[in-house]
This record gives structure tokens, sequence and C-alpha cells, in this order.
């Protein structure tokens, strides 16, 4: 592996460091007093349209569940100044990261089937002769998709920094040699850390995904519309977006908190991926469908495999109060409440879906801005444990 140097260390925390208004509410009039989504009294509006304010977010959406019951949809601002389509619950965005909760969960489900096992190993799940060290042959299936395999999140080569740097200047996507089958050359002299603590990896889930085309012979839209979307009514959610009717009048991505050399508000380009990166970070859906797989998650959806494959989500495989790691999804445990979460990050978009199962409650948060912001999401969520 090439020697990191200071550049690419600084250049990587750079990265990673962690209007007009529309309500659309699906609940009859007599309830709308009772919503919990009461923030302060005063509903979540004004803490949205401040946030968009400071931000310079043109559009965003809120859905909010409470004790199960009717979905709430808050929508705000437009997909972007030249088309200017209002924001709508039907309204796509792109998902980034949120993409892997899905990717697990229908590996999830193939373990269920008995088709994989979370103890496969690489050296079981790659083709014979894949080039692998001795500490790579002994990732598991379940290591993948609890974020605890080991491997960094991306590679820590030149040829990172070099797309990382112009990232920053252009918004274009970087992550594109994880799309390739090179990917499994850096297999080749891994070294495993002293500890298995959860690290995020953008390079596992690029593995999961050419593991899971090549053992079963389909791609990742192919198993998730079979297994997840179709089952849950989710029409308009999918790994290849341009097949989506709304795709035309979808929200576009801008600049935001990244990348840092474009103006906050500028419009960014779309991230492509075709192959082992799409089960990663190329889904696309709407708050509406967010709202119905979130659903599924705090009560039985009525379908015996996807009921038993969601329960598992809350299972907590390796415990800590912040970031407690789950497979895909976190865990932020409080005194009253467990939240478990997704967060996703791609081009110019921010996304958040979490539930607190106990209360059954859920909340959906996408933005066409790429912003480093999960508490509006928690906010709520904590709000709603109170009412």
């Amino acid at each position: 592996m090439n020697i990191i140097t200071p550049i690419f260390i600084s250049s990587l925390i750079l990265l990673t460091g962690c209007n007009s208004t529309l309500s659309q509410i699906e609940m009859p009039a007599e309830q709308r007093a009772q919503a919990v989504v009461g923030y302060y009294a005063r509903g979540i509006n004004p803490m949205i349209v401040q946030y968009m304010q400071e931000k310079k977010v043109s559009g965003m959406i809120v859905a909010v569940i409470q004790h199960n019951g009717p979905v709430e949809f808050h929508c705000y601002g437009i997909t972007d100044d030249h088309n200017r389509y209002s924001v709508t619950p039907d309204t796509l965005f792109a998902l980034g990261s949120l993409s892997k909760g899905v990717s697990a969960e229908v590996a999830m489900i193939l373990v269920n089937q008995g088709i994989l096992n979370w103890s496969d190993t690489l050296e079981i799940l790659l083709p014979q002769g894949t080039a692998l060290s001795a500490d790579a042959r002994k990732i598991t299936l379940l290591q993948l998709v609890t974020h605890t395999s080991g491997l960094p999140r991306q590679p820590m080569d030149l040829l990172t920094l070099e797309n990382l740097l112009r990232y920053l200047s252009t918004g274009e996507n970087f992550y594109a040699q994880l799309d390739e089958d090179s990917v499994l050359d850096y297999l080749a002299d891994f070294t495993a850390p002293g500890a298995r603590v959860p690290q995020y990896s953008n390079i596992g889930f690029s593995l999961l995904g050419y593991m899971l085309q090549r053992r079963t012979g389909e791609t990742i839209q192919t198993l998730a519309q079979r297994l997840i979307f179709q089952p849950l009514a989710m029409n308009n959610s999918s790994f290849t977006p341009e097949h989506l009717r709304n795709y035309p009048q979808r929200a576009l991505g801008h600049a935001g908190d990244q990348p840092k050399f474009i103006t906050r508000g500028e419009l960014t380009p779309d991230w492509t991926f075709r192959r082992n990166m799409v089960g990663a970070a190329s889904l696309y859906s709407s708050a509406r469908d967010l709202a119905a797989y979130l659903r599924a998650h705090i009560a039985p959806a009525g379908n015996a495999e996807l009921d038993r494959a969601f329960a598992d989500v809350s299972r907590t495989w390796f415990y800590r109060q912040k970031e407690a790691a789950n497979i895909a999804w976190v865990s932020d445990i409080y005194p009253t409440q467990t939240i478990t979460y997704q967060v996703g990050y791609i081009g110019g978009y921010s996304s958040y879906i979490g539930f607190d199962k106990q209360h059954q409650n859920a909340v959906v948060v996408l933005q066409n801005s790429f912003n480093w912001s999960n508490y509006l999401g928690h906010t709520i969520l904590r709000k709603l444990a109170e009412q």
C-alpha cells in the first residue's frame, strides 16, 4: 500500500467530519392538535425553516409516524431553482448510504432462507484464487454488514487522494474506484486492526455488493424489488432510479457543508455507480416509501419473512451507548428510549431515517443539500418519546 501523506490525512478529516414552506399532513383535522410533532408546542416548522435558512437548503421533507399512527408529512421548498417543482411526499431524493441498510437486509433474508450464513468468510464467498491476506480470509459476512471487519472507509492511497481533492472543487464522485472489481486487490495485503470495533467501511459494502450478485445471479435491484420493495408497495424506490416515473421531477443535489470549494446552494453533479457500489450508495426513494419502510420496522408488516428480518435489525452486535452496531443500522441508547437509525450523504443530498420501536415512533428527514446534520431527526424522536 502507498504511504499516506499528511495532506491525505488532512483531506479525509476535512471531508468526513463528522423560501416558502408547504406543510402536507395526512391526518384528520381533529387529530392534528394532538400530534406529537409539537416541537416546543409550536410544531416542527420553525426548527426546519431556521435550519433551511442557515444552511441555504432549497428543499426538504420530514415524515413522522407517532405510536404507529397515520404518517404526517411536512414539505418545504422546491427541488431546485431551475425546475422549481414543489417538494411533495413522492419527490425522489438520492439516499446515499441508506442503500446499505436495504442491501444488508437483503443479505439477512438470504441468511434466513439458508442461501448465506453469517459465518461465511471471504475465503468462501469470493472466487477461488482471489488474493487474500491471512486476515482478509477470516472476515465474515456478519462483520461486513455490522462494519466490524476492520476494513477502512476507503482505500488509503494516492488515487483516493487525487479523487478526493477533485471532489472538493467539482463535486464529482470520488468512490468510482470502489465500483470496480479491482476493489478485491485491496484484500491481498489487508492487516486487521487489533480491536474489531465498528469502523464504517464503504469497501466492506462494495464487497457485499460483489458477493450478493455472484452468489445469487441477481442484481441488488432485482433482489430488493422482490424481497422488500414489492411486499411493502414501495413503488417509488430503486437502485436504478432512471426508470422511476418521478425521476425527471426529482430533487437535485446542492452544495452544503461539502464540497468545500463550491458555493453553498450551487448544484452538484449526480453520483452514478454501475457495479459493486450500487447496493452501497445508489438508492433513490421518497418520504412516502420510506415511511412505509420504517413502519414495517416498528410494527409487523404481515409478511413473515420481512417481519423476521426487520426484527433482527434492532439486535445489537457491538454494544456502546452511542452508535451501537446493528446490521447496517446503528442505535443510540438513552435512559428512556433507544433510537435506531441510519444517515446517508452523497453528492448534494443528506438523508436520515430513524425509529423508536418501544414507542412505535419513526422519522424521515430528506434534504437536497449535503450537510453533516442528523440532529433534526433525533430531536423529533426525542420529543415524541415525551408525549
